[in-house]
């Protein structure tokens, strides 16, 4: 594993970070005052997506870009300092048209779309000028457990109706979102293979019987692009927007995950940095009982935690997207849920540390750190549980045990 990057992406990191200095972190007390005042802060960030389009800084995140789309065609692992560098600021990714959830989406229509569908809706979201929303998670069962989806795709005629309710559905409130991808139960036969049973279809919004039925709060705190809760009631959408093939659903949503992860993980340590920078800006200029907060023991051993947790993690994530380049999702499967693991409980961790320091104003809107402490909780449930991933990584340790019985055996043996 060589993490060292060409000059060419070495100076992309550079022209990534001097933009997000000069232009977006100036805009991002503008963009605050507009989503306070409920509006989706579009006025800020058109002109964002314009410069960043205009200077090369577009479609990042997508390695296997054909020669007619827009993008740089980086691989996963120099992508990834990338993701880094914009995660600092919450929305950034979206002036470089590499936010969750349409990179994962465009990936999708990127592999399976049919010619009329990458027309319709991969070539504008590759250009910019639409969003989309992925529709998978449902309130009334366990859905860390896929197979457990029960909203209904069945197919009638040409037409498949949908009946369902979703939610946690990111985009759906923002303004330019065009469709959803909805995934549902295809196959109701009690029979069917779990995991053969569901299938993805697109669904234009807005379409007749799908309601958008509110914006779902996250810890009190409501995104301006939308957790949404939507409910399907015979919703019918023509049987072309069917993507890839009926009972192909869960192939489908693994294929998207990988990457994903990726580029989460890389966002929240662009958080953590931050975090901890500002940690260590309050404790050089706060004083109390006599001394900085710097000169206290238990603070500096905030601050070297800090430190070398974000750097492991960071090494783990890069490893997760080198495999991911090398040999594919399923070989880096098990890596990519420890990343996940790993990288979310470090948020948490290390946003606490530096409310901490911050005492009572970290608990405040002056700073990032309360919002982003919550961002890195709900972290612990997006794209699956803590518990779904740590069962992962266990399964493969104990795999590896039951495939070399005894062979720890001469250990216990003395000298």
């Amino acid at each position: 594993m060589d993490f060292q990057h060409p000059q060419s992406v070495r100076l992309m990191q550079e022209t990534v970070r001097d933009f997000m200095d000069r232009h977006v972190v100036p805009a991002n007390a503008e963009w605050h005052r507009q989503v306070e005042r409920g509006m989706y802060p579009t006025e800020v960030v058109a002109p964002l997506k314009a410069l960043a389009q205009q200077a090369g800084l577009w479609n990042l995140f997508l390695p296997g870009l054909r020669e007619n789309e827009p993008g740089t065609r980086l691989s996963n692992l120099e992508y990834a300092p990338l993701a880094e560098i914009m995660g600092r600021i919450p929305w950034a990714p979206e002036v470089f048209n590499c936010n969750a959830p349409d990179t994962g989406n465009m990936e999708l229509l990127h592999m399976f779309a049919t010619a009329d569908q990458a027309d319709r809706w991969l070539k504008p979201l590759l250009h910019g000028e639409i969003r989309s929303c992925f529709a998978m998670t449902e309130p009334d069962v366990a859905s860390s457990d896929a197979t457990n989806i029960r909203t209904t795709v069945r197919r009638e005629g040409d037409q498949y109706v949908i009946n369902g309710r979703k939610w946690f559905a990111t985009g759906a409130a923002h303004p330019n979102c065009s469709f959803i991808i909805v995934l549902g139960t295809s196959d109701e036969r009690p029979e069917a293979d779990p995991h053969k049973r569901h299938s993805m279809v697109i669904v234009p919004l807005p379409t007749l019987g799908l309601e958008i039925v509110r914006n779902v709060p996250i810890m009190h705190h409501t995104s301006p692009e939308g957790h949404c809760e939507l409910l399907l009631k015979d919703v019918r959408v023509p049987v072309t927007n069917l993507l890839g093939k009926e009972g192909e659903g869960f192939a489908l949503a693994q294929a998207r995950l990988g990457p994903g992860r990726v580029h989460h993980c890389m966002r929240t340590l662009g958080q953590c940095e931050l975090a901890l920078e500002m940690m260590c800006a309050r404790a050089l200029e706060r004083r109390t009982f006599g001394k900085y907060l710097s000169e206290f023991a238990n603070v500096q051993d905030w601050i070297a935690y800090s430190r070398v947790e974000i750097d492991q993690a960071r090494l783990l994530v890069l490893r997760a997207a080198w495999l991911l380049d090398q040999q594919g999702n399923q070989a880096a499967r098990v890596d990519v849920s420890a990343i996940k693991l790993v990288a979310a409980q470090l948020q948490t961790r290390v946003l606490d540390r530096a409310i901490q320091v911050f005492g009572a104003m970290g608990l405040t809107p002056d700073t990032p750190l309360s919002f982003l402490w919550t961002w890195g909780r709900a972290m612990r449930f997006l794209d699956g549980p803590d518990e779904v991933h740590l069962r992962t990584v266990a399964r493969d340790e104990l795999a590896r045990a039951k495939a070399n019985p005894g062979s720890t055996a001469a250990y216990y043996l003395a000298s």
